[in-house]
């Protein structure tokens, strides 16, 4: 099992969305942890630069995958619009 670490600036951005869908990723993150090839998730891999992206309606989650130690590391969660830049 995987241990999901959310960095500060990615639980900032997840203080201002509406609970729903903080609940929503708080659970696609604990799928993740327990099977990171779940396939009831929108998940795709980062084309230029490293990590995946976990979607859930409007918003995305930009994460990175340390199989060595286990864990998962949230970085950035945010709108579609602004997650990439």
């Amino acid at each position: 099992m995987y241990k999901v670490n959310i960095r500060k600036s990615a639980a900032k951005s997840l203080a201002k969305i509406n609970i729903k869908i903080v609940e929503k990723f708080y659970l696609a993150f604990d799928l993740l942890a327990n099977d990171l090839d779940h396939t009831d998730l929108d998940i795709k891999k980062l084309e230029g630069r490293e990590g995946y992206r976990l979607r859930i309606g409007a918003y995305r989650a930009l994460y990175r995958v340390f199989n060595d130690e286990l864990i998962i590391e949230v970085f950035k969660i945010g709108s579609r619009g602004d997650i990439y830049k």
